[in-house]
């Protein structure tokens, strides 16, 4: 695949795509999923995807969480918004997304892995030991929302 000629699954792009996620919490817990296809296959993040042409920023996070997840969300204001640039050996850009996570509120829904999403869940800031999360929602959740200092130390005894 050369430089400039896309395929289906968005790699080699001729330009930037702009993609969503939404950070939901519900019951101390964040949604999270686990990636199935590239960029991040395999790696635990927030959901969201690619931003359709016409939509708002929030119809894309509620309609990508509702695919990805089954959970339906009224999506808010951008929380954090970084790059997700990756090359492949030859130095091309194979993926570029600039990525614009909002907050979301939880309405309700049943969770679910669906569309690109290999698994799905509710993890409580415990979890975050066990999962191999993306740097980026590692970062987004200890920064913005300290949710990876409320992670009990050994003996149940919470971190500050």
């Amino acid at each position: 695949m050369t430089a400039g000629a896309p395929d289906a699954s968005g790699a080699y792009p001729p330009y930037p795509r702009v993609a969503v996620g939404a950070v939901v919490f519900h019951e101390n817990r964040v949604l999270l999923v686990k990636r199935g296809k590239p960029p991040a296959k395999g790696v635990w993040a927030i959901p969201g995807g690619t931003v359709h042409l016409g939509e708002s920023l929030q119809e894309a996070a509620r309609r990508e969480i509702l695919e990805e997840t089954g959970i339906f969300i009224e999506a808010k204001d951008p929380v954090y918004i970084f790059d997700k640039v990756e090359r492949d050996a030859q130095g091309c850009v194979r993926f570029h997304y600039v990525i614009i996570d909002l907050w979301a509120e939880y309405l309700g829904g049943t969770l679910r892995p669906g569309d690109d999403a290999e698994d799905a869940c509710w993890a409580a800031p415990e979890d975050l030991t066990r999962l191999a999360l993306s740097d980026q929602t590692r970062q987004l959740l200890g920064q913005q929302f300290d949710f990876e200092h409320r992670i009990p130390a050994p003996g149940g005894v919470e971190s500050t």
